[in-house]
């Protein structure tokens, strides 16, 4: 049988729609006696969250065995900076990602670099960086340290400007959160001999920003370490939830720290604040010699596995 135009046309096109059919029936599902499309799996990379946390993330969505994550790195091919030296600390860009059949870490771990280099690159972000004297790997590094130092989103501007008001008078920056990092942990008990601790992320031993970021940031970090805004502020400590004192006087510091101090006198072991957001060493808070640990404050901001705020 010879089939006409008309009917070589009208094959072709019903072989068009049955290809288009089985390829979507892999997304089809039976639901109450009724086709509906099935919900691909997600990923969600909360903003501050560190490389480490995230291999565990993808091992748990891709159901591997702990670790497995962390050893693909040699072979994801990731496109991260040359001052990275292949570390991904501040390239896995927060955010919520599909998780097609089939992945792996290492294109999971592609995806998140492309989308990071996608938004650290970008000419807005590129321009801010130079404004500020720094390059973007040293802008995704203030971020990190903005994201996990703020308490709110508020508090973002006035950390960055502390971060680079440090910088630029060649003050130690005195941030607990790089102390954190170095000991893999969060929390705001940190103590005089960890600010003693040898590694290059001591920020009370050694200038300077640390040599790499100390979390994945998210976009108001980026912004904030961006275009901070104009400000003298050296010091900072959360008096209280909501209400984080920023000053460039360090005697105004001081009663700022008496005064989280008298508002929980009642605490039998208090910590001392968050640093250069309020630390307790020489030139970035009270000096440890003229005030006991004890009477020294704790800051309320959240630790840097809190979800996006």
């Amino acid at each position: 049988m010879r089939l006409t135009r008309r009917g070589r046309l009208l094959l072709l096109v019903t072989g068009a729609a049955l290809a288009g059919t089985a390829v979507a029936v892999p997304l089809l599902t039976l639901r109450g006696g009724h086709h509906v499309e099935a919900k691909p799996r997600t990923l969600l990379i909360p903003e501050g969250w560190r490389a480490s946390q995230v291999y565990d993330a993808v091992d748990k969505a891709l159901g591997l065995a702990p670790g497995s994550t962390r050893k693909s790195l040699g072979k994801a091919a990731l496109k991260l900076p040359i001052e990275a030296g292949g570390n991904p600390e501040g390239y896995l860009f927060p955010a919520t990602y599909t998780v097609p059949k089939g992945s792996t870490p290492e294109s999971l771990l592609r995806t998140m670099v492309d989308t990071a280099n996608q938004r650290y690159n970008s000419a807005p972000a590129a321009a801010g960086a130079q404004r500020g004297t720094t390059d973007v790997y040293q802008a995704v590094t203030i971020a990190s340290i903005v994201q996990a130092e703020a308490g709110n989103s508020t508090d973002m501007g006035k950390v960055a400007r502390v971060v680079l008001n440090r910088l630029q008078q060649g003050m130690p920056l005195q941030m607990d959160s790089t102390i954190n990092y170095a000991l893999n942990r969060n929390t705001v008990h940190t103590t005089e001999a960890d600010t003693r601790m040898e590694s290059p992320y001591n920020s009370y031993q050694r200038m300077g920003l640390p040599p790499t970021p100390i979390d994945n940031p998210g976009e108001q970090a980026m912004r904030a370490a961006l275009n901070p805004p104009a400000g003298d502020w050296l010091y900072f400590v959360t008096v209280g939830p909501g209400d984080t004192r920023f000053t460039a006087d360090y005697s105004e510091h001081l009663r700022n720290v008496a005064e989280f101090n008298a508002r929980h006198q009642a605490s039998t072991a208090q910590p001392r604040p968050q640093q250069t957001g309020g630390g307790a060493q020489p030139s970035a808070t009270q000096s440890p010699a003229t005030q006991p640990q004890a009477t020294q404050p704790q800051t309320t901001r959240p630790p840097v596995t809190q979800p996006p705020r």
